[in-house]
């Protein structure tokens, strides 16, 4: 994108008008001292009993197989790359100071303190279980946080929070099913995390999908337009450039195991657009000229996504396995 297009203020403007609907949603974030804590679900290591605890723990975690182990890594290390989300999203709340009290602030910063406990927990679990090599992923996390992230919302930030609402119900359906796998493997306490972090992300898409709402009453034709442009193209996913020194295709590989598990396929992203169609009614909105063209496109957009998806993972599924430097260069 050229260095000298700017912000969309008058969209900026618009958003930040909504202060009051902000306000009145900030019940989504958990009281802190209601929140869980990644401590609650991993074994007290002060008392003398703790290598009995740790034991207790660890011996659950061998029932996970290499795919499981993949798709909870890949998952982490996109949670470990919050500052990358961070600095992002800190271009709708404007808050260069830091400590500013506005709505949009007070959001910004209770939603990375609610995420910031899932990269925690998560990297916790897997450290314990020792069953991954978490050098191959600090390495990882460390590459995916200096490589950056682009979510081409830039310059409008209505796409901002059009790609957060996609997002936050994209990471409750993928923490959701590796718990499930989890579960059915014989691991219930992993099951229980990735169970209670899909909890956060389905408040956190709530509130975004609610803003949008609000959005669209406020100005349907600039959100229509907005939506069009953030689905013109597959979403980029937030863990797109993680790199581990070796593979440069480790996050195409990390998809392929992904869709081969369930925990995230092409048919869950067409029924995301779906659900966003429906749930911002976008079909009955009243809009005109380029905005209704966007209009009869987005409500396209999920069948055209249902018609391709089994050809789609046909593809994806006639992929050899690959070796993953995180679970010690074995194949998955």
């Amino acid at each position: 994108m050229p260095l000298n297009v700017e912000l969309n203020l008058e969209h900026l403007e618009i958003l930040h008008s909504l202060s009051a609907q902000v306000e009145e949603n900030l019940t989504f974030l958990t009281p802190i001292d209601n929140a869980w804590q990644p401590t609650d679900f991993l074994p007290d290591l002060c008392g003398e009993d703790f290598a009995d605890r740790l034991n207790a723990f660890r011996a659950p975690a061998k029932n996970l197989t290499d795919e499981i182990l993949v798709v909870l890594v890949g998952d982490m290390i996109t949670e470990e790359a919050l500052p990358s989300y961070a600095l992002q999203l800190n271009l709708i709340a404007s808050d260069f100071e830091g400590n500013r009290v506005d709505a949009w602030s007070k959001w910004m910063r209770g939603w990375v303190a609610e995420e910031n406990r899932h990269g925690d927990l998560l990297n916790a679990y897997l450290r314990l279980t020792g069953r991954v090599d978490m050098r191959a992923i600090e390495l990882t996390v460390h590459h995916l946080i200096a490589n950056g992230f682009n979510p081409a919302t830039y310059p409008d930030p209505y796409e901002g929070l059009v790609y957060t609402s996609f997002q936050e119900r994209a990471t409750k359906i993928s923490h959701g099913n590796v718990g499930k796998l989890a579960t059915a493997a014989g691991d219930p306490v992993l099951g229980k995390i990735c169970q209670r972090i899909a909890g956060d992300e389905s408040r956190h898409e709530a509130f975004y999908t609610r803003m949008v709402g609000h959005l669209f009453a406020a100005d349907p034709d600039g959100v229509m337009l907005a939506c069009r442009h953030m689905l013109r193209t597959v979403i980029a996913m937030p863990g797109r450039l993680m790199f581990d020194g070796k593979d440069p295709k480790l996050f195409d590989h990390f998809a392929v195991v992904a869709q081969r598990t369930g925990v995230y396929t092409v048919l869950d992203y067409a029924m995301i657009i779906e659900h966003l169609v429906k749930t911002w009614d976008i079909a009955g909105r009243s809009v005109s000229g380029a905005a209704a063209k966007s209009q009869d496109w987005l409500c396209r957009q999920a069948e055209r996504y249902l018609h391709h998806s089994d050809q789609i993972a046909a593809g994806l599924l006639k992929q050899q396995p690959t070796k993953f430097s995180w679970i010690h260069d074995r194949k998955a």
